[in-house]
């Protein structure tokens, strides 16, 4: 799978541990909730959001997302090469009182967009950064139509998830969105913390790796974020081939 691509190198990774104590102080640090507890993948879901609790930007240092910002992987889906292009728009969206970021999000083949999608995402005072929705289009018949899986936090039952921890630690496990009636009900959990990638963008080290899967389907994926950059890679281990890398960031 990966060999098809020819371009990644993949480091050693040591898991590193999380300090639990305030320095110089003998007095555990203040930490936020896990994920598990904010947004979690067994029993009853019900997050509560109240807008007081969000900022106005996104600077997660898994998952800054900086308005202006372009984002370009290039890779494979079946045997298909595509590009995807993320986009950070200076334009935002109420959802639930909160107010989102927008990331415009383009999938392209042969120089020709494929799917287009809005991505909806906020960020807590604690630094967790919250999936609120996204609207989705495929190209189908020549034209873009509205996919079965988008979806709005508080309409038609579906809610929001968590897509980057604040403090993300190995075993972590969280549910990323919530919409039954499209089967929109991504989960992830943190696989790794350390180690080191390289992609054509550049070489990463102290990575996050996230394993993301859904109840509903076969496959699951591995994720790679880089420290003040976010995703550089993402590749489906199990289930279909597909894998992109990251190879341009422009502010």
């Amino acid at each position: 799978m990966i060999g098809r691509l020819g371009f990644l190198s993949w480091g050693a990774g040591a898991s590193v541990g999380l300090a639990l104590l305030a320095a110089g102080t003998g007095v555990a640090a203040t930490l936020p909730p896990p994920p598990g507890q904010l947004a979690p993948i067994h029993g009853r879901y019900a997050p509560t959001i109240h807008p007081a609790d969000f900022v106005a930007v996104i600077d997660n240092p898994y998952l800054p997302y900086v308005p202006g910002t372009r984002i370009r992987f290039e890779g494979v889906r079946g045997t298909t090469r595509q590009t995807d292009e993320q986009v950070v728009e200076h334009r935002s969206r109420q959802i639930l009182g909160v107010r989102c970021t927008v990331v415009r999000d383009t999938v392209s083949e042969h120089g020709r967009p494929v799917e287009r999608t809005d991505d909806w995402y906020a960020q807590d005072r604690r630094g967790n950064v919250w999936y609120m929705g996204e609207d989705s289009f495929e190209l189908k018949g020549g034209r873009f139509v509205k996919a079965a899986d988008s979806w709005e936090s508080g309409v038609g039952g579906a809610r929001p998830g968590i897509i980057m921890p604040a403090h993300p630690r190995v075993g972590d496990a969280y549910r990323q969105e919530y919409y039954p009636a499209g089967k929109a009900l991504d989960e992830a959990r943190v696989v790794r913390v350390g180690g080191s990638l390289t992609v054509p963008y550049g070489r990463f080290t102290r990575l996050l790796v996230t394993s993301e899967r859904s109840p509903l389907e076969p496959q699951t994926e591995r994720k790679y974020y880089a420290p003040g950059v976010g995703e550089i890679a993402e590749r489906v281990v199990k289930g279909h081939h597909e894998a992109f890398v990251l190879v341009s960031v422009t502010h």
